[in-house]
């Protein structure tokens, strides 16, 4: 049998060397190791030298309160502690461990926004939009017209006077019986209109515009397009009231708005109709006997809200209708289904715990930033995740008094609705304003699931990625400018040749989005080829040729050939310490650790074979002590089972001691299989072998913490762990 010497010096002079380490490797004089936890007891008839031991000094109170300050204040920085804010240029191994660390509670964060974001969304929502944009869009009058079809304004009195007001004001159930008397309107039996609905008109001047000389016989008047500077703002028509008066949009609340043709302000000319049906039906008669719309008019908005208390949701609807200077009439409309009312709900009240986790997140993640921004000055600002990190923390800051402020004015609101029900329920300042806040949350979230890349990016494949990315960066601009000189140079030929005939060309925004879609496929050729027969197709194959073939080629070719490059570099490169590295350590910590308590067991097992029917303690003594167990820890096992206190084991004794080693046997057997398996697939070479290389023992060799006494272990299939010190657990 070989010294423990003997097979160290067997296993080379770079056996123990970390391959995680960079520096030069160990000398062949360092293969004397120690993995002592803490020092050796001094054996039994030698007293150590220097005399008696010397009793240390106690620590003064105020020693304590610097000692327990100082782990605090270390605490609270390794709270914080971040692969910037710490030096770990010359530790892989820590880096890769900070990095795990920060992305595990980076993982908690993206998990607590994800619910906040989707729980702030109801699945119900795309049909309560659908139910509603089927009411009042697509149901049509009694000669046919319907909102999406409106082409004049005789159309659009035509919906009003008919639709319009059956799909506002339910009065029977479907077998005709009259509903119950009520001063609230009920859409389908089931939405609550709130407050009464609201016609404004915006309208242009008379003088607006010069007609040509040549025609001012023909042509008495002139009605440009709309702009807020053209704006007519007198009175007029038949009657006094809202409708024939101009009120300002501080007057009335309102907003304004980005309709087809160009933007409307929130002022104007309104009618607000209270219910019933009958009421609302003379209004609309009076207003269009009265001329309500003429020549001058540009747009005209219909305003309600809807709430479904069975969701909890509200619908804020806004149908538009804009008459441009050429005549006729373009339809749109906007339907914003939002929940403005949030805690309600069981989801609700647990969506307020994930509410008060983000905002310690934020806290946290505020203070995590501006200890590396003190660090780093303006290095910092040098990284891109560093810049995405300020982007989520100022988005999700923004979010949060966004919050606040919606929450404090959807209660004001509703309660000014409650003490005047017949007033117009103005949502669509918060509807718009809440639609803006979940997109932003939405973009937010967005760049919260691409942060993670930050943190995964030490992964070998994913250092490919970047790498390409990073290097070819400088390239892909200098063919960006030249293919968006070709690009544009083709949209401005689009847009001449198609953009009085085409709806897609009809605008150079629309012929650069058409130009996209022309490289995806998605294209109606045969409507530019109506257009012009000849400059067609030559538009067509020519973009195709040069945009499609040779331009976006050329952009393939540049990342491939520096993905290329990049992976022929990285293959020449050391490997380093990788995320599953360490969980593979973790796993051979475990397994070690499970083989050794096993050999424990089987030590004292055979202690019990060894002894007799009476087992002595000086005898089980002997037996665990040649085998390089602490004498502590012999006189714990025995006096465990020793429960007359006579310092013998009777049979009855060695019985249960030995039921009890053997389950704990088959279980410790059971688990180091399991784990075993796992570590097959990667580790095939050390299938069925209890053979652990020097690297993993020094990197395992402390397995119990505490500064317990050293234990020898008689390993019978790891030979080279006989005599060596490990850090003692239990056997029991």
């Amino acid at each position: 049998m070989n010294t423990p010497g003997q097979e160290l010096q067997g296993l080379g002079p770079r056996a123990w060397d970390n391959p995680a380490y960079s520096g030069p490797p160990s000398p062949p004089a360092t293969l004397k190791i120690c993995t002592i936890s803490g020092p050796l007891p001094s054996q039994p008839g030698k007293k150590p030298k220097g005399g008696p031991f010397k009793r240390a000094p106690q620590a003064s109170g105020m020693d304590c309160c610097r000692h327990m300050c100082f782990h605090i204040c270390r605490g609270i920085r390794g709270l914080w502690g971040t692969t910037l804010t710490e030096n770990m240029a010359e530790n892989r191994e820590l880096y890769v461990k900070t990095t795990l660390r920060e992305l595990l509670v980076y993982v908690v964060f993206l998990v607590d926004i994800c619910l906040l974001t989707y729980g702030m969304t109801s699945s119900s929502a795309y049909y309560y939009t659908k139910v509603m944009s089927e009411l009042f869009l697509e149901t049509p009058s009694a000669t046919g017209v319907s909102f999406q079809t409106i082409s004049s304004m005789k159309d659009f009195w035509s919906f009003a006077q008919g639709p319009l007001l059956d799909s506002l004001y339910w009065n029977k159930w479907y077998n005709n019986q009259s509903l119950s008397e009520s001063t609230h309107s009920f859409i389908y039996y089931e939405n609550l209109l709130l407050g009464v609905p609201r016609l404004r008109q915006l309208k242009v001047r008379n003088d607006s515009c010069a007609v040509h000389e040549d025609f001012r016989e023909d042509i008495l008047g002139c009605y440009d397009v709309y702009s807020p500077d053209k704006e007519e703002r007198l009175p007029f028509g038949p009657l006094n009231g809202t409708a024939w008066t101009y009120h300002s949009e501080d007057e009335l609340g309102g907003s304004s708005h980005w309709g087809q043709l160009t933007s409307y302000s929130g002022g104007g000319y309104y009618m607000d109709l209270p219910g019933p049906r009958e009421v609302s039906a003379n209004i609309l008669r009076g207003l269009k006997d009265g001329l309500w719309l003429d020549r001058g008019t540009r747009v005209v908005f219909i305003d309600f809200s809807v709430y479904n208390a069975n969701i909890n949701l509200f619908c804020v609807l806004r149908l538009v209708v804009e008459f441009p200077a050429t005549g006729g009439a373009v339809p749109s409309w906007q339907i914003r289904t939002v929940k403005l009312i949030r805690y309600v709900s069981s989801w609700d009240f647990f969506i307020v715990g994930c509410e008060i986790l983000f905002c310690v997140f934020i806290f946290y993640y505020v203070v995590e930033e501006a200890l590396e921004l003190k660090i780093h000055k303006l290095r910092y600002l040098s990284s891109v995740w560093n810049i995405l990190d300020m982007v989520v923390i100022l988005l999700s800051i923004m979010a949060v008094g966004f919050h606040v402020f919606r929450t404090l004015e959807v209660n004001r609101l509703m309660g000014h609705l409650l003490q005047r029900p017949s007033d117009y329920a103005d949502f669509e300042f918060l509807a718009f304003w809440q639609t803006q806040y979940n997109n932003m949350n939405a973009v937010n979230l967005f760049f919260a699931w691409i942060k993670i890349f930050k943190y995964i990016s030490f992964n070998k494949t994913m250092t490919q990625l970047s790498s390409t990315l990073a290097r070819c960066a400088k390239d892909i601009l200098g063919f960006a400018v030249m293919f968006f000189i070709v690009f544009f140079a083709y949209a401005q030929l689009g847009f001449l040749l198609f953009g009085t005939q085409v709806e897609n060309f009809s605008t150079f925004v629309k012929c650069i989005f058409t130009q996209f879609r022309i490289i995806l496929g998605d294209f109606d050729y045969n409507a530019i080829d109506k257009a012009n027969r000849v400059l067609g197709p030559a538009y067509f194959v020519t973009y195709v040729f040069f945009v499609f073939f040779v331009l976006l080629n050329m952009f393939l070719a540049i990342i491939n050939d520096t993905y290329s490059e990049v992976k022929e570099e990285l293959a020449g490169h050391k490997d380093e310490l990788q995320l599953s590295d360490l969980l593979k350590q973790g796993y051979k910590k475990t397994l070690l650790r499970l083989r050794l308590k096993k050999e424990r067991v089987s030590d004292v097992q055979r202690a019990l074979r060894a002894g007799e029917p009476g087992l002595q303690f000086q005898e089980f003594t002997n037996t665990l002590r040649e085998l390089g167990h602490a004498e502590h820890e012999i006189t714990s096992a025995f006096t465990r089972f020793d429960r007359d206190g006579n310092r013998v084991l009777d049979e009855e004794e060695q019985e249960k001691m030995h039921q009890d080693l053997e389950e704990k046997r088959v279980a410790l057997s059971t688990e180091i299989q399991t784990l075993g398996q796992s570590l097959r697939g990667s580790q095939k070479d050390e299938r069925g072998s209890l053979w652990v290389s020097g690297e993993e023992f020094l990197r395992y060799g402390h397995l119990c913490s505490g500064g317990r006494d050293a234990a020898f272990i008689d390993a019978q299939g790891s030979k080279p762990f006989q005599e060596a010190h490990v850090a003692s657990c239990s056997p029991l």
